[in-house]
């Protein structure tokens, strides 16, 4: 059995379509498999909305996808609920509306303009005539853990020594110390993003798949099955070896 995991989109539509194309391609190779993406499919990027839309339709479709909350996302309908929220994860000194979090890319693409250089209250008014009931309550009920056979999927990662269903959502879509610089086993391999790097790579113990689409990089998509790990090239598969000694940035 292979699992198809996608990593952060932010917004780039273009290219989580491709990777769906590459996907359909290496099913009609090898048999399909469920699709898990592995969360912050808004901010930064130019297309939140019609990353959400995609995401929506496929799901309501009957698509064998699994669309997973990441911090960007719950940061997005915390706003929604309350302009002043502070979601628990994210440093005091800075707000969803800050330009080194990308939630004004996110309003634009609803139609609500310079959301970063207006009054909050304002620009939160605007934005929740703007932004679909239908989007907030998709996100809103998005899971934020899943695991299968040998692989668990999260967005950020895992508290180290806790069983997965009682890791809190915090650590699930924000986690990185602690985290990121051990190479303890967690009992299946961690499938994730979050943490931006300049390639997908295998540590044993867990698979990064953010290869930084937020900041003009790809986005990558990737086949496991058990603990190994392809990346999907516009050329079919490409067996990822494992390099545990590779760091995070």
């Amino acid at each position: 059995m292979h699992i198809y995991a996608i990593g952060d989109i932010h917004g780039q539509l273009g290219l989580l379509q491709d990777m769906h194309d590459r996907i359909a391609r290496d099913q009609d190779r090898h048999g399909p498999g469920l699709i898990v993406h592995l969360g912050d499919y808004v901010d930064r990027g130019p297309d939140s909305r019609g990353v959400v839309d995609y995401l929506m339709r496929g799901m309501a479709e009957g698509r064998n996808w699994l669309v997973l909350m990441g911090n960007h996302d719950r940061m997005f309908t915390g706003f929604l609920n309350d302009p002043h929220w502070q979601d628990p994860g994210l440093r005091s000194e800075l707000s969803w509306l800050h330009w080194k979090l990308g939630g004004a890319a996110t309003l634009a693409s609803y139609g609500v303009p310079n959301a970063a250089d207006r009054p909050v209250a304002k620009v939160h008014a605007e934005a929740v005539a703007a932004v679909p009931v239908e989007h907030r309550r998709f996100l809103e009920a998005l899971p934020d853990r899943h695991q299968a056979g040998e692989a668990i999927f999260v967005h950020a990662g895992l508290r180290p020594g806790i069983p997965l269903a009682e890791q809190s959502q915090t650590d699930l879509v924000w986690i990185r110390q602690g985290f990121l610089d051990l190479r303890t086993d967690h009992g299946a391999l961690v499938v994730h993003g979050h943490t931006a790097i300049d390639q997908p790579t295998h540590y044993g113990n867990r698979l990064n798949l953010d290869s930084g689409a937020a900041y003009g990089g790809p986005l990558t998509g990737a086949v496991i099955r058990g603990r190994d790990a392809w990346v999907l090239g516009r050329d079919g598969r490409h067996r990822l070896p494992v390099t545990p000694e590779a760091p995070d940035r």
